[in-house]
Formats: structure tokens, C-alpha cells, sequence
């Protein structure tokens, strides 16, 4: 089997890049002749086709990516496999999409999303995003990396560190978080919440209203935002210096940060929907807050991004559900509990790294990848 891997390569650390990058280098640990490519590189791409000649061309990305990801390789002959995510509406590419064999999706609820939206559900297989196991592991208090990062953030080893990370937090389930801490702040133990986002103008704009929100609230001298820009090498040590992780994601077709903090041996508080009822296990290996709310929307703007003119509304037959918003008053029954009890938090903690070393280890995740082109497509 030859394999060429499209995805942002060489990796950022964004989500995309890191899924595409841990296929490849377990595709690679497995002996599977394989190299990967920027996905919008159609000049390099062209090279890899001509003499590489690979069986199979997987690409990373969301179904607006269906220019780089399908339609390039099919130009010259080649068997495109997308390996996408969703972002709560499939607006295009439906035609092209169909007459694929094979389709992977990163959930069962991102499955749905394309079913839903007029994709033949016959030809999707589910592929989790991968997790290096190797690196995200559970660290000592004491580790010097692990206190370097707290003492970093101003948080002493006596406060609960709860951590956020996004591109922006929001979209994470914040302010969600932020309003159930201004329930409990004067109940539970002296704590932090940190949120790490990315530097970029819309974040910029996202933070000032999140931390309006922190100082209406009166727990702005509790809250930090990190918007430095970090490589993938930091991420164990900053998941690995929290106490929680608390990300009951408003969208989530899958849940890396989530399913990392598991790995660290870090209790997770989600929300009982998307990507993350196939990730995490409720009372087991994390806390499910319950949907408090679905922001349904009637019609859309999409844009050339989408493979469309500039602002051209998309009608709705039935309005869609594009997001979701957790229960406040579970999250903060859920932090409470985890605040209080560290014999709890180790628990689910354990469990979380045990569920995740078993089925998102990116060796078991390319080996999966390995047997669905196998039984599907019939290539060895």
C-alpha cells in the first residue's frame, strides 16, 4: 500500500495538521510507504502523483476542502479518501462527495451531520483522531516542567488549575465555564482558570468579550488568557500542570484537547453531545454536562470558501442546529465535585488515559485506517 497524506504539512500546531501529521507517522512506524504533502500545494502534489503513483490519497479537512482534498488527485487518476470534520452544516460538494467510495469522518455525530445533509451514509467509516500517548502522560506535581508552567501562569501549588484550550475559548464552552465558577467562587477551593487560545484578530476580539464577561461576573483576578503562540512540544506540560480540564465544547466533531487531557490523566467536564459521546464516558472517565441549548438557524451566508459566490444565503428547509450550550448549573456541580475530592479526579484520570491509550493512540488509530482501505477499497 503507498500512501500520500494531505494535510498542513509541515505541521502548525493546529488541530487539522496534528491529525494528518500522527496518521502519517503511524503509517510510517508501521512500514507503509507513505509521505505527505501540504494540501494545497497542487505543484508538489502533481510531483507525488507522477511518480510516487500512490494507491490511495488521504486528505485532512472539512468538507469545503473538497477542491484540494478530492477533486486535485481525481484530475490525474488518483483515489482520493477524505478524512474530514464538519462545522454544523455541509453546504456543497454533495455531488462530488457521493460518487467516492469511501468516505472517514473524526465522529459518529460528524457521521450524522454529513447523513443529515444529504451524504450517503453507506460509504462513511468512522476514523478517531489519533493521540501521541508518548507524550501526553500523567507528570508529577513536582516535575520541575510541570511547576515551571504553573509558576509561569501565577498559580501556586495550592490553587485548582482549570484549564480551556482553543483557538478561541469560547467556541470551547468558556463562558459557560466562567459563569458556573461566579456560582460556585465563594464555595469551593482557592482555584485558576486558564484559557489558552490562539493569537489571531478574531481571538483578539473573542478575549475582550470573554473577559467583559469575567469582570461583570467578579472573577476577573481569577481568570487568565495565554495568547501566546506554543508548539505541539509545550502542549503535555501545560495540559499536565491543570487539575481539570474543562472544555464543553459549543461544536466539537471530536475533541483533541479533550482526549489529550485524558491521556495526561486529567479529569475532563464536557458536554453530553457531539464528538464527545464517542471520546469520553460519563461518571467514568469524565463529566458530561447536559445540552441546555441548541442555537438553531434558519439560513446561512457562505462565501468562495464554500465553493460559492460571495455572500450567497443558503435557505433552509428546516432550520439546522449549528451550536450547542452546556447546563451552567451541571458544570458547576461537576467542578465542584473535582475541586473537592482529588482521590476523584485521579479515578477518572486513570480511566481517561486507559480508554485513550486503547482506542486514540495514533498506532492503533492508523492501523484502523490500515483495515478500513483494506476491507473497502480492496488495497493491501
Amino acid at each position: 500500500m503507498k500512501v500520500l497524506v494531505l494535510y498542513d504539512y509541515p505541521p502548525s500546531p493546529g488541530g487539522l495538521a496534528t491529525q494528518g501529521d500522527l496518521l502519517y507517522r503511524g503509517l510510517l512506524e508501521m512500514g507503509i510507504d507513505a509521505h505527505a504533502v501540504h494540501f494545497e500545494s497542487a505543484q508538489e502534489k502533481e510531483w507525488y502523483y507522477r511518480w510516487f503513483e500512490p494507491n490511495v490519497v488521504v486528505g485532512v479537512g472539512y468538507w469545503g476542502h473538497t477542491p484540494q482534498l478530492v477533486l486535485h488527485p481525481q484530475r490525474y487518476g488518483v483515489q482520493p479518501v477524505p478524512w474530514l470534520v464538519a462545522d454544523g452544516y455541509i453546504a456543497n460538494y454533495q455531488e462530488v462527495l457521493n460518487v467516492l467510495p469511501l468516505i472517514l469522518v473524526t465522529s459518529n455525530w460528524v457521521k450524522e451531520m454529513y447523513v443529515r445533509d444529504g451524504i450517503s451514509g453507506d460509504k462513511i467509516e468512522v476514523l478517531p483522531v489519533g493521540c501521541d500517548t508518548d507524550a501526553f502522560i500523567p507528570f508529577s506535581k513536582d516535575d520541575p516542567k510541570i511547576v515551571a508552567v504553573r509558576e509561569s501562569l501565577g498559580i501556586s501549588p495550592d490553587q485548582i488549575m482549570i484549564l480551556t484550550i482553543g483557538g478561541d475559548a469560547a467556541s470551547k464552552g468558556a463562558q459557560e465555564v466562567m459563569q458556573a465558577l461566579s456560582i460556585i467562587d465563594f464555595k469551593a477551593p482557592d482555584w485558576k482558570y486558564v484559557c489558552k487560545v490562539w493569537p489571531q484578530p478574531r481571538t483578539v476580539i473573542q478575549n475582550v468579550t470573554d473577559l467583559e464577561m469575567a469582570t461583570h461576573l467578579g472573577i476577573d483576578k481569577n481568570v487568565t488568557y495565554a495568547t501566546n503562540t506554543i508548539s505541539r512540544n509545550f502542549m503535555p506540560y501545560l495540559i499536565g500542570a491543570c487539575d481539570i480540564y474543562a472544555a464543553p465544547s459549543r461544536l466539537e466533531g471530536f475533541g483533541m484537547p479533550q482526549v489529550e487531557a485524558g491521556a495526561c490523566e486529567k479529569p475532563v467536564i464536557g458536554i453530553k453531545a457531539m464528538g464527545m459521546l464517542d471520546t469520553l464516558i460519563h461518571g467514568e472517565t469524565a463529566f458530561l454536562a447536559s445540552v441546555a441549548q441548541k442555537i438553531v438557524v434558519g439560513e446561512v451566508m457562505l462565501g468562495s470558501e464554500s465553493g460559492f459566490e460571495e455572500r450567497h444565503k443558503v435557505t433552509f428547509r428546516e432550520p439546522r442546529t449549528v451550536d450547542y450550550r452546556a447546563s451552567i448549573q451541571d458544570i458547576a456541580a461537576y467542578l465542584m465535585l473535582l475541586m473537592n475530592d482529588a482521590a476523584l479526579r485521579e479515578k477518572l484520570g486513570r480511566a481517561g488515559r486507559e480508554r485513550v491509550v486503547s482506542n486514540f493512540d495514533y498506532r492503533v488509530v492508523a492501523r484502523r485506517f490500515v483495515e478500513i482501505i483494506g476491507d473497502k477499497l480492496g488495497i493491501k
